[in-house]
């Protein structure tokens, strides 16, 4: 995105779904969006997600899904190196094509430019803000709240998994985040209580 305003309006809305300074095990959403999942974070920037971003969007009424990243700073990494901002706004028709040609788009042909490359936490939402993605690449996962039912978000799950509540997220994801040794109980213990399903049941 080259536009400024454009940049700010996107980052605005994304600051009303989010706590934009949080990091994980810390809680990232501003309100109650209900259960989470998790998955890989860079299965979130292939084209192979767009759909799953999508249906999220459909779900809430969104034409479009907004991508937003955090680190590195627009102004301080993109704006001079790229001549961009690290945001975009696609409609739900684009595609995986129009996605990827998006997140993965090399400024002057530098692949470490692309977001796919250097994004390092991302927030993805629509305009309607009853949804989420947070998404860290230390460590390694994305967190989704903002499904409208217990329905919807298994088939969901079972559409365009894997994914994993918090328990598995635990078990998987972050245990070779922190190098195959057990989460530390702290970082646990915290990730369990901002993202631990009610009723502890596993999708």
């Amino acid at each position: 995105m080259t536009d400024r305003k454009g940049y700010l309006e996107i980052r605005s809305r994304a600051a009303a779904v989010f706590a934009l300074h949080a990091r994980l095990p810390d809680q990232v959403f501003a309100g109650d969006a209900g259960d989470a999942l998790f998955c890989e974070f860079d299965a979130v920037l292939t084209p192979d997600f767009w759909p799953a971003l999508c249906a999220m969007a459909r779900w809430h009424g969104d034409a479009h899904v907004e991508l937003l990243v955090l680190e590195p700073d627009g102004d301080a990494f993109h704006r001079p190196g790229n001549r961009r901002y690290p945001a975009i706004s696609l409609p739900v028709e684009a595609g995986e094509d129009g996605y990827w040609a998006a997140v993965g788009f090399e400024p002057d042909g530098d692949a470490l430019g692309s977001i796919a490359i250097s994004a390092n936490v991302i927030a993805v939402t629509g305009p309607s803000g009853r949804w989420g993605c947070w998404g860290e690449r230390d460590p390694e996962v994305a967190v989704f709240r903002g499904f409208p039912n217990p329905a919807a978000r298994k088939e969901w799950h079972a559409r365009f998994g894997p994914f994993l509540d918090v328990s598995g997220a635990l078990d998987s994801y972050l245990s070779m985040t922190f190098g195959g040794r057990p989460v530390p109980d702290a970082y646990a213990a915290a990730l369990t209580a901002n993202y631990g399903p009610p009723g502890g049941e596993r999708p």
